[in-house]
């Protein structure tokens, strides 16, 4: 972004808020060639990479690396590895579980622990626009003009695709697990059995009930260390793949289980 900030963010529109819960382009001179950890959220991520290729698989699995045009990947437990040249650039966006199918026309369920092109989703074959965006964005003049371009995609996304109607109380459920419940409360809470439970949180999110308490506490870890890294509270050194990114922090009670986030694994 020559003259721009190395992150250029926009406040995700109402309508979409729902499905989105963060957007940004990015231009980053990182100095030598590297690899960035992808690390396990609550969240889908959807990247698309600007004037070339993004080059990911997942850590220890080196079936898995490939270069993509533009790139999806639902909840998973194991950190991606992104390798780089030395410089990145692009535009990123986490989706909510319900922004998968809303957005992308596929379950969360369906895209955990996956790796997809952006052209192979179901929501690409009924949206032209979906299907064509990695080349609209490679051509736009600008990068204010890129995101532009991405929240008119997306809104075209939400209006064509049909979202999955999810019962209140699978929300709910998820919720309770975000905060660190036990998975025995969690399903006391909302009146379901552990069985059941497990059966609703698979279907929504990919994950089982304790996969996904432990993916969530992950998060709010990562997200704690990160906000001390920027105050000067914990070290860089001791987290080296700590970066500046454009993800809201959040404060957390509890452990910061610093052996699980300095190996990115939950």
């Amino acid at each position: 972004m020559s003259g721009e900030p190395s992150y250029l963010s926009r406040p995700v529109p109402p309508h979409l808020r729902p499905y989105v819960g963060w957007l940004v382009a990015y231009d980053l001179d990182l100095g030598a060639p590297g690899v960035h950890r992808g690390l396990p959220s609550t969240a889908l991520t959807l990247v698309i990479p600007i004037g070339h290729e993004i080059e990911v698989g997942w850590s220890g699995q080196p079936a898995t690396r490939r270069r993509w045009s533009a790139l999806a990947s639902g909840l998973h437990a194991t950190p991606a590895e992104i390798h780089h040249d030395g410089w990145q650039s692009g535009v990123q966006l986490s989706l909510t579980l319900a922004g998968a199918s809303a957005l992308l026309g596929e379950s969360a369920s369906d895209l955990a622990h996956e790796l997809v092109d952006l052209a192979d989703v179901r929501g690409a074959a009924r949206v032209p626009a979906l299907r064509h965006l990695p080349e609209r964005l490679h051509g736009a003049a600008s990068w204010a003009d890129r995101l532009l371009i991405l929240e008119s995609t997306l809104t075209e996304a939400l209006v064509r695709n049909d979202p999955v109607d999810r019962r209140p109380e699978v929300g709910r459920a998820l919720a309770v697990l975000t905060r660190g419940v036990a998975v025995g409360a969690t399903a006391d809470e909302v009146g379901w059995s552990r069985r059941h439970l497990g059966t609703q949180v698979r279907a929504a999110s990919g994950l089982a009930p304790k996969e996904f308490q432990r993916v969530a506490r992950f998060e709010r870890s990562h997200r704690l260390l990160l906000r001390g890294a920027r105050a000067g509270s914990v070290s860089r050194s001791e987290f080296p793949f700590l970066q500046d990114q454009p993800v809201p922090v959040r404060d957390h009670g509890g452990d910061g289980t610093r052996a699980a986030v300095r190996t990115g694994r939950p």
